[in-house]
């Protein structure tokens, strides 16, 4: 009995110091893995939702983007414009495969910008494609997309990974098993789900650059980010992105590299301007902003590590810097809203035409460095006698809520994230704003080839959007990421963009040493 025990005792501490070797191989496979910290996902499927830095694993899109975010080929391996037609024209590489072993061809790009295209999907891109007149297969190897009017972004915007034609033609986008099974093109293929604990990817031989060195990526979903920190020290996590304070923990450290890097993700408060307070007082935005002290915000909660915002383009060549950036001063929060009719009541909180001025701030899950910064401009607005509460919903309710700590932002051409995010009904306008002269600044810019042209557009359309904010802009953030020491090919001056994607743009070239 006590020879069996023993023997069950050894056989469990064997197992053990097993699971311990490698780096993350949860599979017991042979072969270089690297588990990385992830957000959750319900579907993967780049051609209807925006966020997901899988993507740039999972599929391949006819552009891609290189280390300096500049525009690069992906399937296409060149093209050309022809200015009278406003047309491009695509030519696909030779023997591109999609991961259940399928031909890439034009006819599945064209598809697939068609599906973004299309009404009945609801794609939060659809905006991003308006301007797109016909798209055609020529042949095989050749795409044409045909544009109302020129819009240099398309190329940026063609960086969307390319769909399967001949697994999607004839069903509902949104609701097919594609999303929790997608087949892409890109350097891995997704071989396991478990809903809500870990995505499993296996390096694709067949992608066009060739096989990427690390066999296996396994994204671990780890929504709290200080959860995500805690993970990294026990050994569970290789890789993930974390807060500016849990990245104090890892200092010092020689088994792990820390890398903060620069990105255009900023944090803002967006108004809801479907909610009775600020649709019926338009004023108060730009009041508020004053009331926010972005540089404490950037100290307690970033600890330095971003820099005050004040504009969507303020990180790119764009970027007007001659705008309203609101800088602290609570002192005009008061005058502007006593100038606008607002009275303060008995118990300190201002109050016009019997509506007291009060609102919930909401914030996403997990995500404690929102949290942080929410609770910190509730502070600072009850200081001028504003009633802001800070909540975190299970579910983010865009048309009902009163605000929300959004982030956004992109390292790409200027339209991207600003004409689908600030025009009037478009896909990713989760606030409802509309400001006429907004959305005609939006559309000018974005039908102009020249950056000289271009230019005197976005800086008024900054300007407009300073003197009617529809958010407050608070602080751009950097990326804090910690890995094992052993990890290589992480491009360290790549600015990123929101959510810290962009990260894996080159995740074929990375390894583990």
């Amino acid at each position: 009995m006590k020879k069996t025990l023993c023997l069950v005792l050894t056989a469990i501490l064997l197992l053990g110091l097993l699971a311990g070797c490698g780096s993350g191989d949860e599979n017991g496979d042979s072969g270089k893995t690297l588990v990385y910290g992830s957000g959750d996902y319900t579907a993967i499927n780049p051609a209807l939702y925006e966020h997901g830095e899988i993507n740039s694993l999972i599929f391949l899109g006819l552009t891609t983007h290189n280390e300096k975010d500049e525009v690069a080929p992906g399937a296409a391996e060149s093209w050309s414009f022809d200015e009278a037609t406003n047309t491009y024209t695509f030519k696909l590489r030779e023997g591109l495969k999609f991961h259940d072993g399928e031909s890439l061809t034009a006819e599945d790009a064209k598809f697939t910008i068609e599906a973004i295209m299309d009404p009945d999907n609801g794609s939060e891109n659809a905006s991003n494609f308006e301007d797109v007149t016909k798209v055609e297969a020529e042949d095989s190897q050749t795409l044409k997309v045909s544009l109302k009017a020129p819009n240099v972004a398309m190329l940026d915007y063609l960086t969307i990974g390319i769909l399967p034609k001949h697994l999607l033609e004839g069903k509902d986008l949104a609701t097919d098993s594609f999303n929790q099974n997608p087949v892409g093109a890109g350097p891995y293929r997704l071989t396991a789900w478990d809903q809500g604990q870990s995505i499993t990817l296996e390096k694709f031989d067949d992608f066009y650059k060739g096989a990427p060195n690390i066999d296996r990526v396994i994204f671990k979903i780890v929504e709290d980010t200080d959860a995500r920190a805690l993970q990294l020290q026990s050994g569970e996590l290789d890789f993930a992105q974390i807060t500016p304070k849990a990245m104090k923990e890892f200092e010092g450290n020689s088994d792990f590299s820390l890398y903060s890097m620069k990105t255009a993700d900023y944090r803002g408060i967006l108004y809801n301007f479907n909610a009775e307070l600020f649709k019926n007082n338009r004023e108060l935005p730009a009041a508020l902003s004053y009331a926010i002290d972005r540089e404490a915000i950037i100290d307690s909660v970033l600890l330095g590590h971003g820099q005050a915002a004040y504009s969507p383009l303020q990180m790119g060549d764009y970027n007007n810097e001659d705008v309203e950036k609101y800088t602290y001063d609570p002192d005009k929060t008061v005058s502007l809203l006593e100038k606008a009719g607002w009275k303060k009541g008995a118990d300190g909180i201002y109050e016009k035409n019997g509506t007291r001025l009060e609102f919930t701030i909401n914030c996403a899950q997990g995500d404690q460095v929102r949290v942080d910064m929410a609770n910190i401009c509730a502070q600072n607005l009850k200081a001028v006698g504003v009633s802001a509460k800070v909540e975190v919903p299970a579910e983010v309710d865009w048309a009902g809520q009163d605000a929300y700590l959004i982030g956004w932002g992109s390292p790409f051409d200027p339209d991207d994230h600003t004409y689908k995010v600030f025009g009037t009904d478009k896909g990713a306008n989760y606030s409802a704003y509309s400001n006429k002269k907004v959305d005609r600044l939006l559309r000018q810019a974005r039908e102009k080839e020249a950056k000289e042209d271009r230019l005197p557009l976005y800086k008024a359309f900054q300007e407009e959007l300073s003197k009617d904010p529809a958010y407050t802009f608070i602080a751009y953030i950097d990326a804090i990421y910690a890995g094992k020491a052993n990890i290589t090919g992480i491009t360290e001056d790549t600015l990123l963009g929101h959510h810290g994607v962009g990260i894996f743009w080159n995740i074929y070239d990375w390894d583990i040493k």
